[in-house]
């Protein structure tokens, strides 16, 4: 692959993360109830989710939801009620859970982050077919294709873990300022909202 045109796709992948999204709304939620150490385990899940939906788009799976109506409203309506599970969970969470004393903090494991992570980018059909459509801009037919999907992989993966760790540093930095538990249980119903608000917008698209 070109230096240019690697440039021009890390430009790209950092563009695709920082757009709001599922996996924004999941890393800042993660980030204020657990800190960034444990909230990043969140992240590590949507890289992990983030990369098989890659190799899931290249194997041609993602063209097979980008032309099939009923393959891609399963997928949907399976990430959208995920979503409002996570925003239900969020929304009702105890002020304990959010308070700042380390003594009263839910653990989540690490596992369970790492799967709630993987969840939300595998359930994301768009996901998928966006990956088909940008792919093809970043590749020389002319030479081998492997390598290259390896690259291109690798780099939305990296600028992805990067832009979310900046999701869950902020939202754990908010949590140190919200001494009141009562102000942190609110911000955690924002939160909560915001799965939901998600998942109202994953129900009204369309390929």
């Amino acid at each position: 692959m070109a230096w240019v045109v690697w440039v021009n796709l890390c430009f790209a992948s950092f563009a695709i993360s920082l757009s709001p999204g599922p996996g924004a709304v999941s890393s800042l939620a993660s980030g204020l109830r657990f800190g960034f150490a444990r909230g990043y385990w969140n992240a590590i899940g949507l890289a992990i989710g983030y990369a098989a939906q890659y190799v899931i788009s290249v194997i041609g799976v993602g063209a097979i939801l980008a032309t099939s109506d009923l393959a891609f409203n399963i997928v949907k309506w399976v990430g959208v009620l995920y979503l409002l599970y996570l925003g239900y969970k969020q929304y009702r969470s105890p002020v304990a859970i959010i308070k700042i004393d380390q003594n009263h903090t839910e653990i989540l494991s690490r596992r369970k982050l790492i799967m709630q992570g993987i969840l939300v980018n595998l359930t994301n059909p768009k996901g998928a077919v966006f990956l088909i459509a940008i792919t093809p801009q970043f590749l020389n037919i002319h030479a081998p294709l492997l390598p290259q999907y390896a690259i291109i992989c690798a780099t939305l993966v990296i600028a992805d873990m990067i832009v979310m760790a900046g999701y869950t540093g902020l939202a754990a930095r908010i949590m140190k300022f919200m001494r009141s538990p009562h102000r942190a249980a609110a911000l955690n119903k924002i939160f909560g909202l915001l799965f939901m608000l998600a998942a109202l917008f994953m129900a009204f698209m369309s390929k």
